[in-house]
């Protein structure tokens, strides 16, 4: 029988209590631990239906919630926001956090990092500004933005930003980080049919409190620095070269380019000289692979990547 509990642990921000939920095997073997990033506006326990799969195959599961996402709640902030400085990189080293009490209470068996969307790319830092403490990472739904994007966001970020604030919204911004994506699906449904092929899906991400709620300057402006730290080929040069990759996406996943920033991301990290990565897109779907009606095929494939890696 497996057994779920939630705890908190203190940020790297020194204000901050990081929420974390945890899924542990009843009495089969623990063949090892994945730990999960989440994506922007969403929060660890919605992937209570994923973590169930694993740690019904063996493995523990541990999602913290990032700051300012579920109930990692920065004081006096509004939500999808992570803090006045160094934001990223509090996040990023909140991973790590985890990852080190974590592997301290299981410290016989392989440790994995599942990142998803903004956990992709958080996932990502993290293998660079912490390589060689994970066995292995899956890439869920990333992309690989061009410098001349990055570089357009973080001016119109800085303008914005000087106009509202760091935790203000800016609809300019949030067009240009997510105004195209649902463009490639119309005519529309909703605001958010590009997360999900599933409308179920889509539906219950909208119904969701904790979903889909508006991304800060601060976040936004955060979020651009990641993404031009994790492009830099010299930077992804610094990684494990013995790290196992695997990236799973889907074909129609506007986040990253229908396949082609997967692709570029992939390409970066085998220019690196890393000995272990794979890729693999899901024909005709979109964001969220692990939430749409072929979802199993995708829990059976990331399983077989992981048995694969437990040597």
């Amino acid at each position: 029988m497996i057994t779920f509990s939630e705890y908190y642990y203190p940020s790297t921000d020194g204000s901050t209590s990081i929420h974390v939920n945890r899924w542990v095997p009843g009495d089969e073997e623990i063949k090892g631990v994945v730990q999960i990033a989440h994506g922007v506006a969403e929060y660890g326990k919605r992937y209570n239906d994923f973590a169930t799969f694993l740690c019904q195959n063996g493995f523990v599961v541990v999602a913290n919630d990032h700051l300012g996402h579920g109930q990692s709640v920065v004081y006096d902030s509004p939500m999808v926001y992570f803090g006045e400085n160094d934001g990223w990189w509090h996040v990023v080293d909140d991973v790590e956090e985890l990852r080190r009490h974590t592997a301290e209470q299981y410290p016989d068996v392989p440790y994995f990092l599942f990142g998803h969307s903004m956990g992709s790319f958080i996932s990502r830092t993290h293998l660079i500004r912490h390589a060689g403490k994970l066995d292995g990472c899956i890439l869920c739904g990333t992309g690989f933005l061009s410098s001349p994007m990055i570089a357009g966001g973080k001016f119109i970020a800085k303008h914005e930003i000087k106009r509202l604030g760091k935790k203000g919204f800016s609809p300019t911004a949030d067009k240009l980080a997510f105004g195209s994506y649902n463009k490639k699906f119309a005519p529309n449904r909703t605001p958010f049919d590009w997360v999900s092929l599933s409308k179920k899906n889509v539906d219950s991400y909208i119904e969701d409190p904790l979903c889909g709620g508006d991304t800060t300057l601060g976040l936004f402006s955060d979020m651009l620095g990641g993404l031009s730290y994790i492009n830099k080929q010299k930077n992804i040069n610094m990684m494990d070269k013995t790290q196992p990759v695997f990236f799973i996406a889907g074909d129609k996943d506007p986040v990253g380019e229908m396949g082609k920033g997967v692709k570029r991301a992939y390409d970066a990290f085998r220019k690196a000289g890393l000995e272990d990565v794979d890729m693999k897109l899901y024909k005709g779907l979109r964001h969220e692979i692990l939430n749409e009606e072929e979802k199993q095929t995708v829990y059976d494939d990331v399983l077989g990547w992981l048995n694969a890696h437990l040597g």
